[in-house]
């Protein structure tokens, strides 16, 4: 099928099937990779081609810290196997995305895509016999590849049997239910939660030395906003890895790139406190617990998180460490609360450091946390889930967040 107008006939009767009925975005990718390879056969897509092209990211999409286009490439080869398993079984053409790259394969069911990647179907009489041919070499060469990783394996898991048995399961296990329940909202909208990380405001130089930016004293100085802290870089691969579960995709912006568009369209994810995460500073933000600078005494200049209405037990303030001392205990909010549009949200994960920046995401990406959570929330169901705030104290251990524990929690009024 070399024509171009039936290979693209054959992607519009895949795409109108009850498999990928619903999918707009994966249907999206599949006809844009099936025009580009009947238009350009033999020449790779890009990851930024499709990102801005197919899904509309701005020029500034980097495929490091943005996932996206890798993770709905993932979900449209697994519909297409869903497909092929079911209600296209019978379908004498297979449509596939291989992995490891963005090209479309286009063959008859009973024979092999060339080994160029470009489209290419084999038919009956010498081409058949050929494609026999490299079946049988294909198997032995198979078989053997198979039988030496089995042996590394074994050796592997002779080696390391918690790790590997550990990392096999993993591989496999769906969400848990404080997952799916937390982050539906986020994982099943419209479009993508966008990812807001902080890059605080310095002034200086790596080499010789940076600080924060002060404005009373470094007006006319040039301002490095391009540096962000080991949690926040942490927080969004913990992130990453619980919207890959979900089968869901996330866009990542540094704050000081972040506009207040983005704010009134999008689901939001900010990591990282009002001191360096300065958009949070003009849109809808904590008012039970919020940040300060402490003005003396041995934290003074360090962050805080204040308490506006203190309950029974609780403190006031929430301190770290005091500066010039190895940090062992740190405070964190983590916050879900309406956004400019109603019908969208925010959620708010800081700590005073950027240690408990990364505790406050752990809070909210692992399980043992978050049933925690929801438990002293009163949720056991996605609709329950309504606008929170809450404080969580971290203890730390040479620079690794350890353990956390709600220390003040406040449901909100709608």
């Amino acid at each position: 099928m070399s024509d171009r107008a039936q290979i693209l006939s054959e992607v519009e009767r895949l795409v109108s099937s009850h498999t990928l009925h619903g999918s707009e975005s994966l249907c999206k990718l599949l006809r844009y990779l099936a025009k580009h390879a009947v238009e350009h056969p033999g020449v790779p897509v890009k990851e930024y081609q499709i990102a801005t092209e197919v899904f509309g990211r701005q020029a500034d999409f980097d495929p490091q810290l943005d996932s996206m286009v890798r993770v709905q490439a993932g979900r449209l080869r697994s519909k297409l196997a869903e497909y092929y398993s079911s209600e296209g079984a019978n379908d004498a053409t297979i449509i596939e995305v291989p992995k490891g790259s963005y090209a479309v394969a286009i063959h008859e069911r009973a024979n092999v895509l060339a080994g160029n990647g470009h489209l290419e179907i084999h038919h009956n009489g010498t081409a058949a016999a050929n494609v026999a041919k490299g079946w049988v070499y294909a198997v032995i060469g198979l078989s053997l590849t198979l039988a030496v990783a089995v042996v590394l394996l074994v050796r592997s898991y002779l080696a390391h049997p918690a790790t590997a048995g550990a990392t096999a399961q993993a591989s496999v296990l769906e969400p848990s239910a404080p997952i799916r329940i937390f982050w539906k909202g986020f994982a099943t909208g419209p479009e993508e939660p966008w990812v807001i990380f902080s890059n605080a405001a310095f002034v200086g130089r790596p080499e010789t030395g940076m600080r924060y930016f002060d404005a009373a004293r470094d007006r006319n100085r040039p301002i490095l906003d391009h540096y962000t802290g080991v949690g926040e870089v942490l927080a969004i691969h913990n992130l990453d890895l619980v919207f890959a579960s979900l089968h869901q995709s996330l866009r990542v912006k540094r704050g000081s790139l972040f506009s207040l568009d983005d704010a009134k369209n999008n689901d939001l994810i900010f990591i990282g406190s009002p001191s360096e995460n300065l958009t949070l500073r003009e849109i809808p933000n904590t008012r039970e617990f919020i940040f300060a600078r402490v003005p003396t005494g041995p934290h003074a200049g360090n962050l805080e998180i204040v308490n506006t209405n203190p309950q029974p037990g609780e403190q006031k303030e929430f301190l770290p460490t005091p500066p010039l001392i190895p940090v062992v205990e740190d405070f964190a909010v983590v916050a879900l609360v309406r956004g400019i549009s109603p019908e969208h949200s925010e959620l708010i994960l800081a700590g005073n450091s950027t240690l408990g920046t990364q505790a406050a995401v752990e809070f909210v990406t692992r399980e043992n946390y978050l049933a925690a959570l929801l438990k002293a929330l009163g949720v056991s169901d996605p609709s329950q889930l309504k606008p929170f705030e809450a404080v969580i104290r971290v203890r730390v251990a040479k620079g690794v967040p350890v353990e956390s524990e709600i220390v003040a929690l406040r449901k909100l009024k709608s």
